[in-house]
């Protein structure tokens, strides 16, 4: 027998039944593998070398520094130079293994004689080409992806977290708490947090946490009015009143029958707060308060191609990648919606 309710598994056959929402959520999901492995198909380092009968690892090993190799480099050795070198050696039985784009997000590589931006290129492995500064454009993309989703779905959490507890305590406690908490949402509500995050960055230099950090403390005050809402309606309900009849207490009530009524409401948020995240990250790095640099970024890719639109292929390559990322989680979101409307079911399904 299933584990699951009879309720969530009509909801998930609804959900399979919208084929535009359920073929958008594995699609996301193989692009998010994907990018947490991107280690494993684009990096400058070898995925394996073998050089006289050893064998070595610098993906995830020791980084080699030349003399490892007998090359001549002083930090850290240019596989894609000892490709060909090995290749160029007759009858050797050394070589190298180098993931599908050998380029690194952060990696200036330069053409003698020639000045970035490159063009898209085959020949060069540049696929999407080069950035201002001779950066690969795919691994950029896919790294940013992977930093984007990383923080929308850190500040998803945060911000559920604290938007359900309060909102959940607002509605269950009411009287004077309610009321403390109303105010105190009213004023960080009319706080203008770009203004907060340019104050900062005007201090300090911000990274990854801080930008998050400082987002969901502005950002679970929408989430906690709707859970608000919801415990407040579950509160006053027969099976609730039974509960506290036969002497439950507090936390039982809430954790038992409020909040497992509440949050089903909430579910349908989760993909639309993935792209505001997304989206919200994406403009501070187009403002320059975002990360900071060489950090990979669609917003820094943005605002490279509208400063030099001449070259194409840079504003193309972002706003491609943005608008095909957010069109799935958005199509995500609407099939989850739908799946958890209540008009679609009845109490004697």
């Amino acid at each position: 027998m299933s584990s699951f309710s009879p309720q969530a598994l009509r909801r998930w056959q609804r959900f399979k039944s919208i084929k535009r929402g359920y073929y958008s959520a594995i699609a996301i999901s193989i692009l998010i593998v994907l990018s947490l492995l991107a280690e494993l198909w684009i990096n400058n380092r070898a995925l394996m070398v073998k050089y006289e009968g050893a064998y070595y690892f610098p993906t995830y090993g020791d980084i080699l520094p030349g003399e490892t190799f007998d090359l001549d480099y002083k930090w850290e050795t240019n596989y894609r130079a000892l490709k060909r070198q090995f290749k160029s050696e007759p009858n050797s039985e050394n070589w190298v293994l180098m993931p599908l784009i050998p380029f690194s997000p952060n990696e200036n590589d330069f053409i003698e004689g020639e000045y970035p931006p490159y063009e898209p290129s085959l020949a060069s492995g540049h696929y999407l080409g080069t950035d201002m500064s001779g950066r690969d454009i795919f691994a950029r993309i896919i790294y940013g992806f992977r930093i984007a989703i990383v923080f929308s779905i850190f500040l998803l959490s945060v911000t559920y977290i604290i938007g359900i507890a309060v909102g959940a305590a607002m509605g269950y406690f009411g009287g004077a708490f309610d009321l403390f908490f109303q105010r105190i949402i009213e004023i960080l509500s009319n706080v203008p947090i770009l203004y907060i995050i340019m104050i900062v960055a005007s201090i300090i230099t911000p990274n990854f946490w801080t930008l998050a950090l400082l987002l969901a403390g502005f950002s679970w005050m929408g989430m906690t009015w709707y859970m608000r809402t919801e415990t407040y309606r579950e509160n006053a309900r027969e099976y609730v009143q039974a509960a506290r009849a036969l002497g439950a207490g507090h936390s039982r009530i809430m954790f038992l029958h409020i909040l497992p009524n509440s949050i089903s409401i909430l579910v349908t948020f989760f993909p639309f707060s993935v792209v505001g995240g997304i989206t919200a990250l994406t403009s501070l790095d187009y403002l320059g308060f975002g990360l900071p640099p060489p950090t990979p970024s669609w917003g820094e890719l943005l605002q490279q191609g509208t400063t030099n639109l001449e070259f194409q292929w840079i504003w193309a390559s972002a706003v491609g990648a943005l608008s095909v990322v957010l069109t799935l989680v958005t199509f995500v979101g609407e099939a989850i919606r739908e799946a958890f409307d209540p008009k679609k079911y009845t109490f004697y399904e």
